[in-house]
Order: structure tokens, then C-alpha cells, then sequence
């Protein structure tokens, strides 16, 4: 169920401590100015999910491996890597470029890539899958995972966001979507607009392409707002074992979240 609470409730989500398991949260990346915000706020929700000892790696599918710098396609080839075993650093984020790793993936049906993944990163509780909208259906249709698209205040990126709405839509077919408006440090915008743009673009994803839009307001200075927004991820994330299909954590049946300010 969706979770909205508050900072002081976090404390019982430790005892969701996985056991050889691996949560997988995809992120949908921007390819416009909004970026570098969004890039902050992802940052800062992985540090929030590693503050409640989860052990973070992010799969950076705007990264292209190569030999200087190998990633998830070599990790794939047969590289070591130490995160397959033992325990992974719970304080230090892993960043794992994966731009042709997540490509081969995607070429794979069902459940077998994501398998994959759950072998390589079983040290870990949490991989979040962080790429562009084109790279991540395949993964979010084999996972039946909830993605998180991220927008500006008020109407900023709206257009943007419908249309990585229907690509989702079209080509993976998620049982929901989780879309953020981010307010940036010191913008000042009425919460009214922001509220009026998100209910506008949740009622046009219903009616035009049959998908469940859940939509919440982040305040990217205020650390309640995140960490809200991690532990909602969190709790609706796809929950798998290396040798277990993937399975959505979550169940849909509470209502869209509404604006938080």
C-alpha cells in the first residue's frame, strides 16, 4: 500500500531488511535543463534510503561504459565485481555506468534480465535503475515496477512528462507511475499551481492513456519531502532474489497521492 507518511514513522520501515533480496527502482532521466534539479534530487533521495542503512547502487544509464571506465556491460561480460558477494558499504553510494549494459538487458523477455541484475548486485538492498524513458520500458514491463518521472514546479516539463507518461504507456504497461514536481532550493512558486498542473497531467494520463498516475510536490530543501518520497519508491519497488521472478511490493489499491507542500 502507499505509503504517506511521516519522517518520525520512518523507524519501522528497518524491519523491511532484505535478505538476499533487491529492490529495483527506476528513474526516469531528463534530457532537458531540468536536469541538473533532478540529478540533485536523486542524489539526495539515495542518500535518504542509505540513512535508513540500505545499501544504494545506482545503474546510470546516461553513462557509456568503456575500458577506462567499465560498467554494467562489462559486469555482464564476466568482470569481477565486488558487490556480487559479500557485503556491500551501506555509507558510499555505488555509481555503475550502464548505458550498454541496460541495452543488452533490454533485449531480453520477461524476467530473465532482471534475474541478471540480482545476481551482480546481491550485496545490495536497493539498485535503482536511473535512465532514459526509450532504455527503461523493457525493464519496467519485465518488472511490473512503478517508475518515478520527475517535473518542475507548476507547469514546468509537464509536456515533457506526458510524453514519457505515454512512452511508458505504449511500452512497458506499469501497474502505476509516480510523478514528482520538484520545487527547487529557494523558487518560490504557489502551491496552488503546482497542484492545479499535477492533477491536470494525473486526469489527462487517465483518460487519454489508462495509466494510473500517483503525483506528490518535493520540496528539494526540506528533508522531510524526500525522504517521504524515498520510502513511497521504497514500499512499491520491485522485490526480487537472483533466482525469483520479480515481484511488485507494493499493492495499488490506495489512492493517488495528493500535493504536498
Amino acid at each position: 500500500m502507499w505509503l504517506d507518511t511521516a519522517l518520525h514513522q520512518a523507524a519501522g520501515l528497518h524491519s523491511f531488511t532484505p535478505e538476499r533480496q533487491l529492490r529495483l527502482l527506476p528513474v526516469v532521466s531528463q534530457s532537458n535543463a531540468a536536469g541538473s534539479t533532478e540529478l540533485e534530487m536523486l542524489w539526495q533521495l539515495c542518500s535518504s534510503l542509505q540513512r535508513l542503512s540500505y545499501a544504494v547502487v545506482v545503474l546510470d544509464g546516461t553513462a557509456l561504459e568503456d575500458e577506462r571506465t567499465p560498467g554494467l556491460a562489462q559486469l555482464l561480460g564476466g568482470l569481477d565485481w565486488p558487490g556480487s558477494t559479500g557485503a556491500a558499504d551501506g555509507a558510499s553510494l555505488a555509481v555503475v555506468p550502464a548505458a550498454r549494459g541496460l541495452a543488452q538487458l533490454a533485449r531480453h523477455t520477461g524476467p530473465v534480465a532482471l534475474t541478471r541484475l540480482a545476481g551482480l548486485f546481491r550485496s545490495y538492498a536497493v539498485a535503482v535503475l536511473y535512465a532514459p524513458v526509450e532504455r527503461l520500458s523493457c525493464l519496467v514491463q519485465a518488472s511490473a515496477g512503478v517508475p518515478l518521472v520527475m517535473t518542475g514546479p507548476a507547469a514546468q516539463g509537464l509536456v515533457g512528462a506526458y510524453r514519457q507518461l505515454k512512452h511508458l504507456a505504449l511500452h512497458a504497461g506499469p501497474p502505476a507511475c509516480v510523478v514528482a514536481s520538484v520545487r527547487p532550493p529557494g523558487a518560490r512558486m504557489p502551491p496552488a499551481q503546482t497542484a492545479e498542473a499535477l492533477a491536470t497531467l494525473q486526469h489527462s494520463a487517465q483518460a487519454q492513456l489508462g495509466l494510473r498516475v500517483h503525483t506528490t510536490a518535493v520540496d528539494a530543501a526540506r528533508a522531510q519531502d524526500i525522504q517521504r518520497l524515498a520510502l513511497q519508491l521504497l514500499e512499491n519497488a520491485c522485490t526480487m532474489q537472483a533466482d525469483i521472478p520479480c515481484t511488485a511490493a507494493g499493492a495499488f489499491a490506495a489512492p493517488p497521492l495528493e500535493p504536498r507542500h
